[in-house]
């Protein structure tokens, strides 16, 4: 099967592609800001904006139960083989324009791309309702719903107002019944998410973008270290027993345990201190751990280590120590197949990349559960997202619109991809 791959003159220009996510970010809840969660209004006016320039692009768009927006480009049979290209397009509060928005506006800008041309596949372009978690706190509703795990118990949860997410769905018009309807059509075969990095990685390097592997498998445990409150200016210091010291002694224990070891990111990103008030000794604090990488085995064995070290530094100070794991999320590999292809498709594109570990969750592990699935990465200008000073380079999304270009032409002609049937 021969695609043509346009020339660089003929491509929608890099402007145009930013210009879309500009028009999207302004869609938000709150002035000012760029703030748009759950099935929000805001996410309707985005809805509008995508459902038109979808339909000039010849795509059929609907918004499933769980409101994901989904265009399809067809394919040369209605039973034809489906490539989803994905992200989201709710943010967190006060955000950046790009994280997740311009995954879809370049799928979209694909799809403009390749209209009219015999590709052996349909593609579905899906804008997901939430993967930020922020207004029920539970990520990946809209990827849930696609592989058929939006479930009893998180159709159940509340938003600050006590208004459910099956309520949600009902008050945005959307009937909850539909809800299989949400799930991958037959005949879907593989996933491709594009995505700025977020992190500093690409941009220490000077590349434009990177071949995601893998996405990194998360533990989150809570340490508690409970000593005995006394008067700071009374007790000497032999005959203390700190919480705060003992938990200063560990964290700083993990900074350095991660530092030397390759891939592990090991983050103490909140501690509470009690009683909290001048002139008492700290009798308990609690402190929690964010620890990622790549390799499950390597994530369990720096958990184990850094307990042990947490006990040490407990007992050295006649503190106890409990631990509470609340999350405990194994590592995502990327399907070895497509991401070689991926590779290659950037490679012919002469865009610069490097094979990478994504550190942050995304659409793509949860699809992965049922499609082979692929990341490809943008640059993140000074690492900065999650902000609104987050940016994009044009020629890096020119770079990541060819390199996926050329992914589709190599999955065109690829042996191990289904065929059309009548």
């Amino acid at each position: 099967m021969t695609v043509t791959i346009p020339t660089r003159s003929q491509r929608p220009a890099a402007d145009r592609i930013l210009s879309r996510c500009r028009e999207i970010a302004a869609c938000t809840e709150v002035p000012g800001q760029i703030t748009r969660t759950f099935l929000s209004p805001a996410m309707r006016r985005v809805h509008t904006l995508l459902r038109d320039w979808m339909d000039a692009a010849g795509m059929t768009v609907r918004i499933d139960a769980a409101g994901n927006l989904r265009g399809v480009l067809p394919g040369p049979t209605p039973q034809a083989p489906r490539l989803i290209i994905g992200s989201h397009l709710d943010t967190i509060p006060n955000a950046g324009p790009y994280d997740g928005a311009l995954g879809v506006v370049l799928g979209l800008a694909v799809a403009e791309e390749l209209r009219g041309q015999n590709l052996p596949f349909s593609i579905e372009v899906i804008g997901f309702s939430a993967e930020e978690g922020v207004r029920f706190s539970k990520p990946f509703l809209g990827s849930l719903a696609l592989i058929g795990e939006l479930d009893a118990e998180t159709l159940a949860l509340p938003d600050r107002n006590g208004v459910t997410v099956a309520e949600a769905i009902r008050i945005f018009g959307l009937n909850l019944a539909e809800l299989p309807n949400a799930e991958l059509a037959t005949g879907s075969f593989a996933y491709l998410e594009v995505h700025i990095e977020q992190g500093p990685v690409l941009e220490s390097e000077s590349l434009p973008l990177g071949i995601v592997e893998a996405i990194a498998g998360q533990t989150r445990t809570a340490f508690i270290f409970e000593g005995q409150a006394n008067h700071a200016g009374a007790t000497p210091m032999h005959l203390r027993h700190d919480a705060l010291s003992a938990a200063a002694e560990w964290i700083a224990e993990v900074e350095a345990y991660a530092a030397s070891r390759e891939g592990l990111l090991a983050t103490v990103d909140t501690i509470e201190a009690h009683p909290g008030a001048t002139n008492i000794i700290p009798a308990r604090v609690t402190a929690t751990l964010d620890l990622r990488h790549a390799n499950d085995d390597t994530r369990a064995t720096a958990i184990n280590n850094l307990t042990t070290t947490a006990k040490l530094s407990a007992a050295k100070r006649g503190v106890k120590l409990t631990t509470q794991t609340q999350l405990d999320q194994p590592a995502v590999p990327m399907d070895r197949h497509l991401t070689r292809l991926l590779e290659s498709a950037a490679t012919t594109a002469k865009a610069p990349h490097k094979k990478m570990t994504s550190g942050a969750g995304h659409d793509a592990m949860i699809v992965a559960r049922r499609l082979p699935a692929a990341m490809l990465f943008l640059r993140s200008p000074e690492g900065i997202s999650h902000h609104p000073n987050e940016r994009v380079h044009p020629p890096d999304i020119e770079a990541a619109l060819t390199t996926t270009l050329e992914f589709l032409k190599l999955l065109s002609n690829d042996e191990a991809i289904p065929k059309p049937t009548a």
